[in-house]
């Protein structure tokens, strides 16, 4: 990566460090000429524009042909074709090659933030991840081609998005495009996060609560919380704590011989108002992970939704181009490679401001970062310099969550002869099935 290119970065020129790093990676690439004419729009182009298109805002392959051809992209000639040969390179494009330039944005990202991470979240913990999915048809029936699907008939919806995303950086580590809109999460969750480093902090919400997925998660060395599933039985083998209304504790999941899980967990439970919450987690040590640090962590759980917001909402991806698979996974990538850009310029504008990311408004940067770089600005330095006067830095609206802070001579330590594991038997049938990563 050149100097170059970094600092195009850190300037903040969203397009140009695109521009460079497509033809950058088109001059490393060893092209042997085919059979044939070779095409009017060059590859790079052709990806060039379409992540173009979703930085601007653009919402049709129409778009992506009209700025190759009439508008003209950057200091290359208009190329003239037919709207119908753009629909034909996409849908014979494939997404290697916007695979690839996502990587490679991704690893200079983590370097830059690397400064800024959130490191107090969960220091004990090697990383911290965020596991969850979300679909995309609420509104992908305007096409033509999904206009007369009945409600709640999902065989021919463009399906959902699995994935994997660092909350430290605030970067996703990973996703997977799944055709079926209704497929359990279960499914993909081991594959998902089984390349993980060791001693991974996980989040995930209720829909992946399962004994089975906590051993399997406790035998790979990852940690996890989880919210407690209502009626779910349990045994009480300790407690650490339990005063008016607040509990600390371990216990094993399932009460029953036909449904338990095998390794003990933590429980803690504290009411807020008038809702009691219950979390479950394999940090057994209430010195390690106090209980208020498990509710401040778990509700950063809501990060990931807010980055599917960003995807769906801000850059586009609730109106699908498409309803081709490989054209849908097209976008899925250019938005995702815009998103990953746009999540790094808030972090550092953060790390830089010092303030909590959450508190730089993702929506007034998508709208007004590329406006300053187009003229000359740093967008990075006019959101730290001027944000809070222009509120593109005001408090955050999140709840957080006020759990009790229990103090450590409180705490009841483990007996010595006490038995933490047990031969488990689950009720439920794995689910485990290899789809179409994009990581």
């Amino acid at each position: 990566m050149s100097a170059l290119t970094s600092n195009k970065l850190l300037i903040g020129d969203i397009e140009r460090f695109l521009q460079e790093m497509i033809e950058q990676l088109q001059a490393n690439k060893s092209v042997q000429p085919g059979r044939g004419r070779p095409a009017i729009v060059p590859a790079f182009c052709l990806w060039a524009g379409l992540l173009v298109c979703v930085l601007r805002g653009m919402n049709s392959q129409l778009a992506l042909w009209r700025l190759l051809s009439l508008k003209g992209l950057w200091d290359y000639p208009q190329f003239a074709v037919c709207d119908q040969a753009i629909y034909n390179r996409l849908s014979k494009g494939g997404t290697e090659p916007l695979q690839r330039f996502f990587q490679q944005v991704s690893q200079l990202l983590r370097e830059r933030l690397a400064p800024f991470a959130l490191n107090a979240l969960a220091p004990f913990a090697k990383a911290v991840y965020a596991l969850d999915e979300t679909h995309l048809d609420k509104v992908a029936r305007t096409l033509p081609a999904l206009r007369k699907v009945p409600a709640g008939d999902a065989r021919l919806l463009p399906g959902k998005l699995a994935g994997l995303f660092d909350l430290r950086l605030q970067q996703w580590r990973c996703l997977e495009y799944i055709p079926k809109p209704k497929q359990n999460e279960k499914v993909l969750a081991r594959e998902m996060v089984e390349a993980l480093p060791q001693k991974s902090l996980i989040l995930a919400d209720l829909g992946y609560f399962g004994f089975s997925w906590f051993d399997w998660l406790t035998n790979r060395g990852y940690y996890w919380i989880s919210r407690l599933r209502a009626k779910t039985s349990y045994s009480v083998l300790h407690r650490f704590y339990q005063q008016d209304g607040v509990f600390d504790g371990l216990v094993f999941l399932g009460k029953y011989r036909a449904d338990r899980a095998a390794h003990a967990v933590r429980l803690v439970q504290f009411c807020m108002g008038k809702r009691t919450y219950r979390y479950i987690t394999n940090v057994l040590d209430p010195k390690l992970l106090p209980i208020a640090d498990i509710a401040q962590l778990y509700a950063r759980r809501w990060d990931i939704e807010l980055a599917f917001k960003l995807v769906k909402r801000h850059l586009g991806l609730h109106l699908l181009w498409s309803a081709k698979i490989v054209v849908i996974q097209q976008q899925i990538w250019a938005v995702l490679i815009i998103s990953q850009i746009l999540q790094a310029l808030r972090m550092e504008i953060a790390g830089r401001a010092q303030v909590d990311p959450y508190e730089v408004s993702m929506a007034l940067l998508v709208q007004y970062a590329p406006d300053f770089a187009r003229d000359g600005q740093d967008p990075v330095r006019v959101f730290v310099e001027r944000g809070r006067q222009a509120r593109f830095i005001r408090p955050s609206t999140r709840t957080r969550i006020q759990a009790p802070v229990i103090s450590h001579d409180s705490i009841k330590p483990i007996p010595d002869d006490l038995v933490l594991t047990r031969k488990p038997r689950y009720a439920q049938r794995k689910c485990h099935r290899r789809t179409n990563r994009l990581n």
